[in-house]
This record gives structure tokens, C-alpha cells and sequence, in this order.
């Protein structure tokens, strides 16, 4: 079976920063409990993804430059 892609027209962390965003508008409008915390939780855990995938995505970054092998060699297995 082949699977359906398409592009997605935004960034991750833009996707993300909505989600974060709409997750505190909704919890605004709750009392205190158990939905409002997990709504809080949600929103936090989409702002820590969002930097993740922003310093992911930074020119920062830099590839390894030496082969997991040669790193090996020098230092013995595992």
C-alpha cells in the first residue's frame, strides 16, 4: 500500500506555537483542575518542541566531522 504525503505549509515550530497558543486560550476559559492542567501541560510541551525544533533548525548546528568508526577505533568498542 503506498502511502498519501503532501507538504505541510508551514514550519513545525509555527505549527507548534498555535497549538501552544490555542491550548492557553481554552484554558483560560476553565476552572481550575484537572482539564486546565492538562491544557497548561500541553501548551508547554509544544513551546519546549518548538525551541527544540527552532535550535534543530539553526545555522549553529554542525555535522559531525569524524566517522563513528574512526572514533571507535581510537577509543575501543562500546
Amino acid at each position: 500500500m503506498r502511502r498519501i504525503r503532501f507538504r505541510q505549509s508551514r514550519a513545525l515550530g509555527e505549527r507548534l506555537i498555535k497549538e501552544a497558543r490555542i491550548a492557553r486560550e481554552k484554558a483560560e476559559l476553565l476552572p481550575r483542575g484537572r482539564e486546565l492542567e492538562d491544557l497548561l501541560k500541553k501548551a508547554h510541551e509544544a513551546d519546549v518542541a518548538a525551541h527544540i525544533a527552532e535550535w534543530l533548525n539553526s545555522q549553529g548546528l554542525k555535522a559531525p566531522t569524524k566517522c563513528i568508526s574512526e572514533v571507535q577505533k581510537r577509543k575501543g568498542p562500546l
